[in-house]
């Protein structure tokens, strides 16, 4: 038997946070954009070169107090989120506080800066615990298992050393087509483009596997006696993943809204619940056209009130997916 997950969050309730989120964060941020882009460009002489500089260096420092306020408005979203969802009736609770989520926030955003993104893991981990641990159903708690050391090796081996060989294949192109370039032979046009597809084309194959296996580190979670955890066989998840990401691409992101629901729906099901007792199986009872054609509406209507209906569009999308997302009891292997 499903038993059938429920979203009773109202785009009207979201509607005056994402008004000041707008305010104090999407409209700034594009200023800051825009200021940015205006001082790029050739300096004149060695002193506009030090005062372009020190401007850029100052807009980079209010662009990080900017993403800071943007995490800051993510614990009233996930809030309003998470005590959104129901299951048999009963609807998850939040009990996390806006200051000790600052606390968790800020030092840790403060060591990623510092750090040059190498403490991020750590940081990230840390989010996802304190949401999950103010979490809960029917007074059981969640827990989040990941560890921060477990996402920086995943970062290290499936991003970090695989950029550092791309970036090597774009330095001995360039040097190639320097050397030729200086002996009169420039590159044709049909090989550049070859190579840039080369590029683009390595780039997405190596970030494929770090796109499941941080996935998969986030899906690791505690509750009661259950223990939440994918259980998926490498190949054939990056396998899915590499064709559904092809076909966003191919489709120039057209495809991308159906993508991700089937990424969803593979995933779902083969997300397990384990208890000494019982097993339980998630899944997702996708309608392919019905709602590919749903979520491109919402997009739309977004796009065109320029991101004032966005507060419904999300909560309609989100309905939509958890409304349709179950969990059956099924025999232990």
């Amino acid at each position: 038997m499903k038993n059938y997950f429920k979203f009773n969050l109202a785009g009207k309730t979201v509607f005056p946070v994402w008004i000041i989120f707008m305010v104090l964060f999407l409209i700034p941020y594009g200023v800051l954009q825009y200021k940015i882009q205006g001082i790029k460009g050739p300096a004149s002489d060695p002193q506009e070169t030090m005062n372009r500089l020190k401007g850029m260096f100052e807009l980079y420092g209010v662009m990080a107090f900017l993403i800071l306020v943007e995490y800051g408005f993510f614990f009233f979203f996930i809030k309003l989120a998470l005590e959104g969802i129901e299951f048999k009736e009963k609807s998850l609770k939040f009990a996390g506080k806006f200051g000790q989520y600052l606390l968790v926030l800020i030092p840790g955003f403060l060591l990623t800066i510092i750090t040059i993104g190498i403490y991020s893991p750590w940081y990230l981990a840390g989010l996802y615990n304190f949401f999950a641990k103010k979490t809960s159903h029917n007074d059981d708690n969640f827990e989040f298992k990941g560890q921060g050391g477990e996402l920086f090796l995943i970062t290290l081996f499936t991003v970090i050393l695989p950029m550092i060989f791309v970036f090597f294949v774009i330095m001995v192109f360039a040097f190639v087509a320097g050397f030729k370039g200086a002996a009169g032979n420039p590159t044709p046009t049909p090989l550049i483009t070859f190579y840039a597809i080369l590029i683009v084309s390595l780039v997405i194959i190596l970030m494929t596997p770090y796109l499941y296996y941080s996935y998969k580190w986030k899906v690791d979670f505690k509750v009661k006696n259950y223990s939440i955890r994918w259980e998926t066989s490498f190949w054939s998840s990056v396998g899915k993943i590499a064709v559904e990401v092809l076909l966003s691409l191919i489709t120039i992101g057209i495809y991308a809204p159906l993508a991700t629901l089937k990424l969803y729906k593979f995933f779902s099901e083969r997300t397990i619940a384990n208890s000494p007792s019982k097993t339980l199986q998630f899944g997702y009872d996708i309608e392919p056209k019905d709602d590919f054609v749903f979520i491109w509406k919402e997009i739309l209507l977004t796009v065109v009130t320029l991101g004032i209906y966005y507060p419904w569009a999300a909560c309609n999308v989100v309905d939509l997916i958890i409304g349709k997302t179950y969990l059956k009891e099924i025999e232990a292997e």
